[in-house]
């Protein structure tokens, strides 16, 4: 029998990124767990309805579970069901400013979904590896307190002790977070009670940019997909406050694939990871309308906007050294230059939802 792994959000990136890596590379077989949610998020720009026909495409034996993860009864019969080797937790709610529009939604979705599935593996499958897909946001604003220094192109940081980026020891509290950010919180402070707590092999990852060529990239949601699908079709591209030198890092699907495997194949209890591109994988917007252009031959339209979005941090990348040392063998291996060139070509190629 080969090992099962159980994803949600398997038509999103991430979902579908793991679905394929665990696949394809390490002979699990896959259940996905997706109802298209996004779509209602964000409208048919947001559809993932085609990533899920590729993965039952492409995948052998891939299943796909048409299962809202705020189903409780749902969420915890399929649990029994499969009673998977390993747990893959990137559904959400992922938007900052969609949150504001539907708290009961958000907070139901990314602090009660997520509850919902750690139960479910507690009552079980309470031996199987728990990944969930946390976010940066955890940390509110609170990133906007370190000392920057203006460059021509971004913001960086001017206190040495964060020449390598955000360490997980950076506090979540007191901060403006939106109410993503905070019901993001509350999901993965659950997740680690219940490996603090119940000993179960859970970890969370704090992402920062998390993209790919898979991306379906919204305004609300997706930085550079949603950057490139602008380039390439001629279409405004707002820029809210900051100059355009606000900083992000951005870590490619595959690379976050492949430390859930790492992380599965020796899992800990209750770990927190801050899961990015790092300084290297950095970039700040007006860096990647340059990197876009050079790649699509097109020039980038835009347009700025003087107010930034709440909560919205002005330079974050994070320190992978915690990652790094936990499992030395995972590392980085797509530059952001690849990645937007991955996403322009994708773009250019992606069917019709």
């Amino acid at each position: 029998m080969p090992k099962t792994l159980l994803v949600t959000g398997a038509s999103g990136l991430i979902g579908s990124e793991v679905a394929t890596y665990f696949a394809r590379e390490l002979g699990y077989a896959v259940h996905g767990v997706d109802n298209n949610q996004r779509a209602v998020f964000f409208g048919p720009q947001g559809d993932t309805r085609w990533n899920q026909r590729r993965l039952q495409r492409d995948l052998p034996g891939y299943v796909h579970h048409e299962l809202d993860i705020r189903d409780r009864a749902g969420v915890l019969a399929l649990v029994k069901e499969v009673r998977p080797s390993a747990i893959v937790h990137a559904a959400a709610q992922p938007s900052h400013d969609r949150a504001a529009a539907i708290p009961f939604d958000d907070f139901d979705t990314n602090a009660g979904g997520t509850l919902n599935l750690l139960e479910a593996a507690r009552q079980a499958s309470p031996e199987s590896p728990f990944v969930h897909m946390s976010t940066n946001k955890v940390y509110g604003d609170a990133p906007n307190r370190i000392p920057l220094v203006e460059r021509d192109t971004r913001w960086d940081y001017a206190d040495p002790a964060y020449a390598h980026g955000v360490a997980e020891d950076f506090t979540i509290d007191q901060s403006k977070h939106s109410l993503f950010g905070a019901s993001k919180v509350a999901a993965d402070v659950m997740v680690q009670e219940y490996g603090r707590y119940f000993g179960l092999p859970t970890c969370c990852l704090r992402g920062g940019c998390l993209t790919g060529p898979n991306h379906s990239g919204v305004e609300l949601h997706g930085f550079l997909s949603y950057l490139v699908k602008c380039n390439l079709e001629g279409r405004e591209y707002r820029v809210f406050g900051y100059k355009g030198k606000q900083v992000r890092d951005n870590i490619h699907a595959l690379d976050v694939a492949r430390f859930m495997a790492a992380f599965v194949a020796a899992p800990r209890a209750g770990e927190v990871y801050n899961l990015g591109g790092g300084k290297a994988n950095s970039v700040s917007i007006l860096e990647a309308f340059k990197i876009a252009e050079k790649f699509s031959g097109r020039a980038q339209v835009h347009a700025y906007v003087d107010q930034a979005r709440a909560g919205d941090h002005i330079c974050y990348y994070s320190d992978l050294r915690k990652m790094r040392a936990h499992y030395p063998s995972w590392d980085i291996t797509q530059t952001v230059e690849d990645t937007i060139r991955q996403i322009v070509e994708a773009w250019k190629t992606r069917p019709a939802a």
